[in-house]
């Protein structure tokens, strides 16, 4: 029996990341366009930056790159992106659900419509994706569904009521997928990255150094270690390189994990 490695399962795949446009998702992107997989990205961006980005993916893949433009808050929206896939590209083997937004407040202030917000996108569209795509990975009996948690889907950080509840939610998610698909070549887990230098965490730097009258240098090595006992931010390097692994056949009785990848976060 020949022996697959993760390039061997991945090469002629097609892999759709929601919120792959910048962050976390071109991470993941950009390794996946490495192993020859067909891509299909989305996020929020110009179209000259899509363009871009399009091209760069192809410039490291001799697969196709694809992209829609759906806003993830909107499940119609969501539902045409899976089809649009679908019907595009013939399949979806690799599902990465990795768009999300922050928004941080306290709880007596929190505006309703961020939280509203932050469930939708952080929560509500991966099970939106996850119910769109399952008939498809079932009929064909192959998927890769991986679910981009956070260190907050485990543990809690004051002033984040909406992100910390939408993070916990969507492990939650991840173990009854894992459930449901366990007698099938279907597999379905998170990654819960710790700080990663994404611009969203980029925003929160320097808001926080602004409020404080520092650096942003200062900012950014306060904010870790309040935090991540390495004192280094987590790469979405890192982070795709545990994705890769999740969707090799080491990784095949892998289901509903909540894997952290935090500098230590959650060990204290």
């Amino acid at each position: 029996m020949k022996n697959l490695n993760a390039n061997d399962l991945l090469r002629g795949r097609v892999v759709l990341i929601t919120g792959s446009t910048s962050g976390i998702g071109l991470g993941m992107a950009e390794a996946f366009a490495a192993e020859g997989a067909t891509l299909m990205i989305n996020g929020i961006a110009a179209p000259e930056r899509v363009e871009a980005l399009v091209a760069s993916l192809c410039s490291q893949s001799n697969a196709p790159v694809h992209y829609h433009g759906a806003d993830m808050s909107k499940p119609l929206e969501i539902a045409e992106l899976i089809a649009h896939t679908e019907q595009t590209l013939g399949r979806i083997d690799v599902l990465i659900n990795n768009a999300g937004i922050q928004h941080v407040a306290p709880l007596e202030t929190f505006p309703t419509d961020r939280w509203d917000a932050v469930m939708a996108i952080n929560l509500s569209a991966p099970f939106h994706t996850i119910k769109a795509a399952l008939p498809g990975m079932r009929a064909r009996g192959f998927g890769r569904i991986i679910n981009l948690a956070s260190a907050h889907g485990l543990v809690a950080s004051a002033h984040k009521a909406a992100y910390v509840a939408a993070k916990h939610g969507l492990i939650g998610l991840t173990k009854v997928v894992a459930l449901e698909t366990a007698q099938s070549p279907i597999t379905c887990n998170a990654i819960c990255p710790g700080w990663v230098l994404t611009p969203l965490v980029q925003q929160q730097v320097e808001a926080r150094a602004a409020q404080e009258g520092v650096s942003v240098e200062v900012a950014k090595s306060r904010l870790l270690l309040e935090k991540q006992p390495s004192g280094e931010f987590v790469t979405p390097e890192q982070l795709a390189g545990l994705a890769l692994f999740l969707c090799g056949p080491a990784a095949d009785q892998v289901r509903g994990v909540a894997w952290n990848i935090d500098g230590g976060w959650v060990a204290q």
